[in-house]
């Protein structure tokens, strides 16, 4: 097991721009819910967090379909907390774009940039930009690589087979001190040990069953670094959650929220029909949701980073239609309760 130290321990929040509800029970605009993801951005600073991270969607229930615009506003008006992706979809952009846009990021923000590059869930990317989902799994694995070579910040001469080809092409802005880039993995064994091979962080996407399911994907993560010669890196854990002051009203205040995105998301993928059963066995021990009060969710994460070894763990805190007060009041809790609480708890 890897030892963590607590006071290194990064703790931060992820979104994917999921338009919400306004009191008054309608859908708020993406417009608006862009312009409340930076709010969100603004107050996860203030309250001392490490990472503020917005996924990239191409469908009607996310907003954000263009993450980087989206933190720069936010680097302009936060001071300390890293800014980055959640995921970016490498296999339908292009890694020279992707690494000029989050350079950029970086000087903006004063070297507070990351990246987490991945597959992603949703497929609506592949036919938008025009690309064949025939090539799913070569297109990530040829992109990831030239990214790699990408991230030494020299000149790259680089060949492949779905796209065009690189002689000593030099690539700019460049960053003032490297770009920290992550993957994301869903669990699977090839995923792991891609994310080794080409030296990366291994971000884990948990949004189903207990953590320790995880552990044998950072347990091969780890021998495959040392496999192929690369530095011990980090393990973080990306996961959904909601913080309310006592466990029956986070509970309430998420479902309705859970409800709607599994339904929505369901009707394409023939999942049944979401139930408070269901939510109640993802909140409990055995459940990847981190819903609860302050001290409930900060032993939920403490044991997660206990059993994975984690250095990091994000919590995805906006979902469906949760509304924006409720999600502000859930990162200052994030923030000012529990992460003290695991701090604490790991020491």
């Amino acid at each position: 097991m890897t030892s963590i130290d607590p006071l290194t321990l990064e703790l931060g929040l992820d979104t994917f721009g999921d338009v919400t509800r306004a009191a008054s029970g309608e859908l708020v605009s993406g417009a608006q819910t862009i312009r409340n993801v930076v709010e969100q951005a603004v107050l996860a600073d203030r309250v001392g967090l490490s990472f503020f991270g917005v996924g990239e969607h191409h469908r009607r229930e996310f907003a954000v379909s263009s993450p980087e615009i989206v933190l720069a506003a936010a680097a302009a008006r936060t001071e300390q907390i890293h800014l980055g992706t959640a995921v970016t979809v490498l296999s339908s952009d292009d890694p020279v774009r992707v690494f000029e846009r989050f350079s950029t990021l970086d000087a903006v923000s004063n070297g507070r940039a990351e990246v987490i590059l991945g597959r992603g869930s949703f497929i609506e990317s592949f036919p938008l930009f025009g690309y064949d989902l025939r090539d799913y799994e070569a297109l990530f694995d040829e992109k990831l690589d030239l990214f790699s070579q990408l991230l030494a910040e020299k000149p790259v001469t680089w060949s492949g087979n779905l796209r065009a080809s690189l002689d000593a092409a030099d690539v700019f802005p460049k960053t003032e001190n490297g770009l920290r880039a992550w993957v994301g993995v869903g669990g699977t064994p090839e995923s792991a040990v891609r994310a080794a091979r080409y030296g990366y962080g291994l971000m884990l996407a948990i949004i189903g069953g207990p953590s320790a399911r995880f552990r044998p994907f950072a347990d091969l993560y780890r021998r495959s670094l040392d496999t192929f010669d690369q530095p011990q890196l980090p393990v973080g854990v990306h996961s959904p959650g909601h913080i309310a002051e006592t466990d029956q009203q986070a509970w309430d205040e998420a479902y309705e929220g859970f409800e709607a995105m599994n339904n929505s998301i369901g009707r394409e993928r023939g999942w049944p029909t979401y139930n408070r059963l269901r939510f109640q066995h993802d909140v409990g021990p055995e459940g990847a949701l981190y819903v609860g009060s302050p001290e409930t969710v900060a032993r939920k994460i403490a044991d997660t980073v206990q059993t994975l070894g984690a250095s990091r763990f994000d919590m995805k805190f906006s979902t469906g239609t949760l509304s924006h007060e409720r999600m502000l009041r859930s990162i200052e809790l994030f923030g000012t309760e529990v992460a003290p609480r695991v701090r604490d708890m790991l020491s």
